[in-house]
């Protein structure tokens, strides 16, 4: 994905189990973030900052998901337990990771391994991705994405 794309074709399933597509949300600014794997450290603090921040993006009109290629039944019980109130989308065949180029190779121990790289990506109403943050930094991060959302 590069400034300018538009949103990409894709299906999400939600915690829930209801199903959506990516283009639905067209209408609205967007952030996607994607995060490696829910009930971790980092992925947990960064979905409790974007939900603390749940109320200024709504202000902002602008629709958050959290993604990862975690189960809805994983996702509902990381919600649960640390009670987040922003949107958890799962891509379980991981088709929306490779259409934004975050199924990355990863290294850890020594070894290599497939996963998904923790970034962000902002869309204007009309789909266009207007910003995107690679190789995310969790502490302060959901702040910087909302304060670049316009007012």
């Amino acid at each position: 994905m590069e400034t300018g794309d538009m949103l990409p074709e894709g299906r999400l399933t939600l915690a829930d189990g209801a199903t959506v597509a990516l283009r639905d949300h067209v209408g609205r600014p967007l952030v996607l973030y994607f995060y490696p794997r829910a009930d971790t450290t980092g992925c947990t603090r960064e979905a409790q900052d974007f939900s603390a921040l749940a109320a200024g993006f709504a202000a902002r009109g602008t629709i958050v998901i959290g993604m990862s290629r975690d189960t809805p039944a994983r996702l509902t019980r990381f919600a649960g337990k640390h009670g987040l109130t922003v949107t958890l989308a799962s891509d379980a065949d991981g088709s929306v990771c490779a259409a934004f180029g975050v199924w990355v190779e990863k290294q850890m121990y020594g070894r290599t391994h497939m996963g998904i790289e923790r970034a962000t990506f902002l869309f204007d109403a009309a789909g266009k991705l207007v910003r995107q943050w690679r190789r995310v930094k969790v502490a302060g991060h959901a702040r910087d994405v909302l304060d670049a959302v316009p007012a």
